[in-house]
């Protein structure tokens, strides 16, 4: 039972990767910039959690509710100060530059703010284990919950994308951000829009992944946000499936890479699966290619 237990696990690490990845695909798909601070947005989501919970007192959900709110002002508010006055004018590297700067500052208000010693995280899932095979194969109620939290957010963002206006207007801002203004739309909120609901699913990606390892530190959402990242590249930056493709893909491999090569190799296993994609299919499994105007 222990190649399907690894498997469950890493469908279920995948499922966390899937969650952050989605919210590098929808910025980088609607705005063509990459958040690489939204790592740590996941470690912010998770502090509030945890501080709502032992601090406040408030149940597991309200919690998780609290996260998701402060993650989605926080990713508006880092948008509009970092991101807008340079969308238009400055290059790539201005933009990576300023999300590595975003990034560090994240990093050290968190340690100015709750130390660097490791917090441990008390799980917001109250389910239980469910026991299969005569208690050979034993399934968490944090996995259970990772996998169903996954496939319905995926449902309903691609449902959202393609059934609502809003939903309409990110897809032509997407395709052409003149010809949309142009039609009315505004550009500059459907990007924010797009930025909230990406650090929205960042705090709970953030609560799960905690609940699943409960320890939390300033640096919590540096390698998961790095590997989201590959597992966004993996599935075709851009792609709302792609995203949740890779994502689990890139989970099982880790586990697998763990379980059966080395522990201390698993991080390099997935980034060379990154290396090959590009060099076999630079695009990722669903991404298409764009042929640029000139």
């Amino acid at each position: 039972m222990s190649f399907i237990s690894y498997l469950i696990n890493g469908i279920s690490l995948g499922s966390v990767y899937a969650l952050i990845a989605l919210g590098y695909t929808m910025v980088y798909g609607i705005a063509k910039m990459l958040n690489f601070a939204h790592g740590d947005v996941i470690m912010i989501g998770a502090y509030v959690a945890l501080t709502a919970m032992t601090g406040a007192g408030l149940p597991p959900l309200a919690a998780v509710l609290a996260a998701m709110v402060f993650c989605t002002v926080l990713g508006v508010t880092i948008e509009r100060i970092a991101y807008r006055p340079l969308r238009n004018a400055a290059s790539s590297l201005a933009v990576l530059i300023t999300a590595i700067g975003v990034s560090y500052l994240l990093q050290n208000v968190a340690l100015l703010i709750f130390g660097a010693n490791t917090k441990s995280f008390t799980s917001v899932v109250s389910l239980k284990p469910i026991s299969l095979a005569g208690g050979k194969l034993i399934i968490s109620g944090e996995t259970i919950v990772t996998i169903a939290c996954c496939i319905i957010i995926m449902i309903a963002l691609t449902l959202f994308i393609k059934k609502t206006k809003a939903g309409q207007a990110m897809r032509a801002v997407s395709e052409d951000k003149g010809a949309a203004q142009l039609m009315g739309i505004n550009v500059n909120g459907t990007i924010a829009l797009t930025f909230a609901i990406g650090s929205a699913l960042a705090a709970i990606a953030g609560v799960l992944l905690c609940s699943a390892y409960p320890t939390l530190t300033p640096y919590t959402g540096s390698m998961p946000g790095i590997k989201a990242f590959v597992a966004a590249v993996f599935g075709g930056i851009g792609s709302i499936p792609g995203a949740m493709i890779g994502g689990i893909l890139l989970g099982i491999i880790e586990i697998f890479g763990k379980a059966y090569i080395s522990t201390q190799m698993a991080d390099a296993i997935v980034f060379a699966v990154l290396i090959v994609v590009l060099i076999v299919k630079p695009t990722g499994i669903l991404g298409k290619n764009i042929q640029e105007k000139v």
